[in-house]
């Protein structure tokens, strides 16, 4: 891999690309360090601080820790990525955008509107964080100016930063947003790690902090390669095109095969399933619910930080209900984005079929066949990332760990997905690549 990394290096034109996303990335840190005019930046620490629940840790952790320091990337490209999967969505659900996302100018269209919803979200967003934390600290003074100042800037950050990712996609490594959010989760891992080792390792006897170091270091070496394998993995069904004769030559007729992965929808169910179980409790935080109170002991079922509690063992149900929520979720985002009907008219069209199985509903039911199982092996693999760190933070008390399964699973695929990139314009040049090593 040193070798291939050297190779890699001594091409200029990847050594280019590999520098300017280093540099967008670096700017982007820069700006999560400047503070948005007239806000006060110790209000939200000291907010987070006391509240018990986790509803915006994993927010915080997407944008890099700039939403809790407010930042003028406080939004980050939150309002990018929700506008970005609600178009999706509505690509599926419109038939008239559907049409349109076949083309290369229809598609363009769709990234215009992305482009559109995402402003309006991050203004919607600004300026509602603004006024309904303003009035209670979070501006030094609180008055219309003070308003609107904080959130045109944090709509123009949150637009920079988009822009960002478009630049590091056209001309740097990897796709820019996935390159940006990832950058942000792995700010939060030194924080993280220093807060186990400060916990189980220093002030230790030397043999039960060795001990306590290697359970860490093994458990999340474990953790990362099961989650490797699950974004890498991937089944392949045998294809055969038939053969067409012009004049006295046969054309076609080769075999490959359609892979099809058994993490068929990334990272998106566990996000949904946390975003559909935080929203209780977000509302409870705005509306003041107190933790102590019916409706806050309610609550808990819906917070990470409750469950695998060995003092309060029945707000664990909470958890079974979030395990339910992944698997459907696995199989609602896979129903929209994968069409067997579809695959199997591209195949008919392209004159392939699948060996032992007729063309048309019978390709069409074999794939839903497959897709079924995969979805749900997908599933399980994503519930064992996603609740073994939920585990180990209730029973080892580790509630404002920031880092999560979740996390795990967008680094691991974005980096799955640039290394595959890097390989592909190493593979035109004739090297070896990354993932041969």
């Amino acid at each position: 891999m040193l070798k291939t990394l050297r190779n890699a290096w001594r091409i200029e034109e990847i050594r280019k690309r590999i520098l300017f996303t280093l540099l967008i990335l670096v700017l982007v840190r820069l700006g999560c360090a400047i503070p948005t005019p007239g806000v006060n930046p110790q209000y939200f620490s000291a907010w987070f601080a006391s509240q018990t629940g986790s509803s915006f840790n994993f927010f915080d952790v997407m944008t890099g820790g700039s939403f809790m320091s407010q930042s003028i990337f406080a939004l980050n490209i939150t309002p990018y990525i929700t506008s970005s999967i609600i178009m999706q969505l509505l690509t599926i659900a419109i038939p008239a955008l559907e049409e349109m996302s076949k083309d290369e100018t229809g598609k363009q269209r769709i990234n215009d509107i992305t482009r559109y919803l995402t402003v309006v979200l991050a203004l919607i967003e600004s300026t509602a964080m603004t006024i309904g934390f303003g009035r209670y600290g979070l501006l030094n003074d609180y008055t219309w100016y003070n308003v609107a100042v904080a959130s045109i800037t944090m709509t123009a950050g949150s637009i920079l930063l988009m822009w960002f990712g478009e630049k590091i996609t056209d001309k740097g490594i990897g796709n820019g947003i996935s390159m940006i959010l990832t950058f942000n989760i792995l700010a939060s891992m030194p924080s993280d790690i220093a807060g186990l080792f400060n916990t189980y390792v220093i002030g230790k006897p030397v043999w039960q902090g060795i001990l306590a170091t290697v359970i860490i270091v093994a458990a999340f070496l474990a953790l990362i390669a099961f989650t490797v394998q699950l974004c890498g993995g991937e089944r392949r069904l045998p294809i055969q095109y038939s053969s067409k004769i012009q004049g006295r030559r046969s054309f076609g007729g080769q075999s490959t095969n359609m892979p099809i992965k058994v993490n068929t929808a990334g990272v998106i169910p566990v996000i949904f399933a946390s975003s559909l179980l935080s929203l209780p409790m977000m509302i409870g935080s705005f509306a003041g619910v107190s933790t102590s109170s019916t409706a806050g002991k309610i609550l808990a079922f819906f917070t990470t930080s409750y469950w695998c509690d060995p003092e309060h063992p029945i707000y664990s149900l909470g958890l079974i209900l979030y395990v339910v929520l992944i698997i459907v979720f696995a199989y609602f985002y896979t129903s929209i984005t994968y069409n067997p009907i579809e695959v199997s008219k591209n195949l008919t069209k392209a004159g392939g079929v699948i060996p032992g199985i007729r063309p048309g509903k019978p390709t069409s039911d074999y794939l839903n066949h497959i897709l079924n199982y995969l979805v749900f092996f997908g599933a399980v693999g994503l519930i064992i990332i996603a609740i073994i760190p939920i585990i180990l933070s209730g029973v080892l008390n580790l509630s404002k760990m920031a880092f999560t399964g979740t996390s795990l699973i967008i680094i691991v695929g974005v980096c799955i997905e640039t290394l595959n990139q890097i390989e592909s314009m190493m593979r035109v040049r004739n090297y070896s690549g990354f993932l041969n090593d």
